[in-house]
Order: C-alpha cells, then structure tokens, then sequence
C-alpha cells in the first residue's frame, strides 16, 4: 500500500475531527440536538418552523468555514472529478438513503455512536461496507 504523501494530512484531519466532535458535543449541550446534517435540513424543510435561527446559523457556518479558509490562502476546495448531473444523482441518492436510516453519517457516525446508539452502530457498519464495497468495484473490479 503507498501513501500518498502530497495529499497526507493527519494533523489537519486530527483538527478537523476535534472540530467536529466539539460542534456536535456544544450543540446537543446547550440546545439538545443532534448535529445530523439530514435532520437539520428536514428541519429546515417541514413544519413548524419555530426552530429555525439555530438551523439557519448551523448551516451557514458549515458553508462560510470553508469559504472562508480559501480566503485565508489554506486550500480547502476539493478537486471533484465528477459532472452536475453525476452530483445531483449521487445528491438524490444519498438524500433517499438518510430517509431510510432514519439519519445520515454525520448524525449516525459522529453523535449516534458517541451516545451509544445500537442503530447508529448498524447504520454506520453499513455506510462504511457500502463505501468499502464500492471502492473495491470501482478501483480494483472496474479498473477506474
């Protein structure tokens, strides 16, 4: 196995998953909520909408961060190698897949788990297989 050593960033990585547990461990402690990503859009999206200030704040901080970075001069946009319509199909089927379990990564793999979520813990093997197995079909089976 070769490391690819150009793209290699474990301690940008570390930062940026104590980043994450850390928004995730302030909101669920001082507003109660999981920070699934799916669960905040769909809040944004049905009825009532009373809740709205925090899911609107939540979301453009999670947009403005790497905007604001690029800004800065630290490259934070990745290079997707993939059309408009190829995004929107992926898009749509990753939006149908957080509907049937009940959550999506973020929500299931970070706060799910952390709370000792027995489902979490399934939906997160079964992301992680799904990613594994179209890895192996793509790169290794297909050649790409």
């Amino acid at each position: 196995m070769l490391i690819d050593l150009a793209n290699f960033t474990p301690w940008q990585s570390m930062a940026g998953g104590i980043l994450i547990g850390a928004a995730a461990a302030v909101l669920v402690l001082f507003n109660g909520r999981i920070a699934g990503i799916s669960g905040i859009v769909g809040g944004l999206l049905g009825l009532p909408r009373h809740d709205m200030a925090w899911r609107l704040a939540f979301l453009a901080g999670l947009v403005s961060v790497p905007v604001i970075a690029g800004l800065l001069g630290m490259p934070a946009i990745a290079d997707i190698q993939a059309g408009w319509s190829e995004i929107m199909v992926a898009g749509f089927v990753v939006g149908v897949g957080t509907r049937y379990a009940s959550g999506c990564t973020s929500g299931h793999g970070v706060c799910g788990i952390s709370r000792g979520s027995i489902r979490s813990l399934v939906a997160t093997a079964t992301f992680m297989a799904a990613g594994f197995l179209t890895v192996l079909i793509q790169r290794h089976l297909l050649g790409g």
